[in-house]
């Protein structure tokens, strides 16, 4: 028998193990600008040292990379902080590259003259740079386009984790003031069928008192998480009907099965359901003096939860009853907001009924 489990995504900050406090100033160290770029230069350095090796001996070598290195920094750093911001980003796009071509054309005649100076010992070397001018400019020209394309590539990278960010945190407060519209009004309902009891002066009064703060419990402790178990929801639903079955005692016949795989296996979005449970008694019991029904299936079967609520209609139908209510547009949004390519929301609206089909694709949190 192996076992399984999923990774809550809550935990991973509590198991997932940390950087030491040694490491997070390592990593500070080298995340600042001038220390990356001085190791860049120098990468650079080495590597133009082990390309043009010659026989003149190391240090003739040395000092002509770093006055290569020179101008191609003093360029790069030129487009990197004055053209790139005054030009680029302003969409000034021919003046750019104009500036830049024009920039690269002066500094290469600059670097080849104080690399002929050096040369002044080395008569084939100084007439191999004259010959070789184009080909540093088109060196420089080159090294400055791909710095300017990797900055953009940078920017625009900065932007998406920008942007997927502020995406994630409007779909978290979206969600939660979706949230917060069921409970009230779920709360408003109840409180509606207690109050009419109380006026009865029903025993059942307790009983109902418990109940409710049951799912008081449940809203205020268990409903701020992502996903709570589906047993949990199961035994909120239960809750919920055992009150209306109390407020509506024979005039309605009340119904709720579940079949299928353990429950507690499972977990869904919080007060997923009950939207339609509200619309069910509010817009269709609501309306009934007698002879009313509410159906409730819940299954779940090869990973696939199936949700079926039916209620009867009464002559009297409102347009709310067929729109649903700011209920049923909430979980519209919620299931788009979490189940975006998981679920299928069905409605079918018959002459003496409607039923709402709800199928939502999920997985178990341990499989044995």
């Amino acid at each position: 028998m192996s076992v399984s489990k999923e990774i809550d995504p809550n935990t991973l900050e509590t198991t997932a193990p940390r950087p030491s406090a040694f490491g997070k100033q390592i990593v500070s160290f080298f995340a600042q600008k001038i220390v990356y770029h001085s190791l860049l230069w120098m990468v650079y350095i080495a590597l133009m040292l082990i390309v043009n090796s010659a026989s003149q001996g190391f240090w003739f070598t040395l000092i002509n990379v770093l006055i290569h290195t020179f101008f191609l920094g003093t360029l790069v750093y030129f487009n990197l902080y004055y053209l790139l911001p005054k030009y680029l980003s302003e969409k000034q796009f021919f003046t750019y590259f104009l500036l830049l071509f024009l920039s690269t054309l002066i500094a290469t005649p600059l670097e080849v003259f104080c690399l002929y100076q050096n040369m002044a010992a080395y008569p084939a070397a100084q007439e191999s740079i004259l010959q070789n001018q184009l080909s540093h400019l088109i060196f420089m020209f080159i090294v400055l386009n791909i710095g300017t394309v990797s900055t953009i590539v940078k920017e625009w990278l900065t932007q998406q984790r920008i942007q997927r960010d502020l995406e994630k945190r409007n779909l978290q407060s979206e969600l939660s003031f979706l949230k917060s519209q069921i409970n009230p009004h779920f709360l408003f309902n109840t409180l509606n069928s207690l109050y009419a009891l109380t006026l009865k002066k029903s025993d059942q009064a307790p009983e109902i008192v418990l109940r409710l703060s049951e799912m008081m419990r449940y809203m205020l402790y268990e409903c701020n998480n992502k996903v709570v178990p589906l047993d949990r929801e199961i035994q909120y639903i239960q809750n919920y009907l055992a009150l209306e079955r109390i407020r509506y005692g024979s005039k309605a016949r009340i119904e709720f099965q579940y079949i299928g795989e353990e429950a507690k296996l499972y977990q869904v979005a919080p007060l997923l359901f009950i939207p339609f449970l509200e619309n069910a008694f509010k817009h269709g019991l609501g309306h009934q003096l007698s002879g009313g029904f509410v159906e409730i299936l819940l299954s779940v079967e090869d990973d696939n939860i199936d949700f079926f609520i039916q209620n009867s209609k009464s002559e009297k139908k409102t347009a709310l009853y067929y729109k649903g209510g700011i209920g049923l547009k909430n979980i519209k949004r919620r299931l788009e907001l979490i189940y975006p390519n998981d679920y299928d929301l069905s409605m079918n609206d018959m002459e003496e009924s409607y039923s709402v089909n709800l199928q939502i694709n999920i997985k178990p949190t341990n499989t044995l």
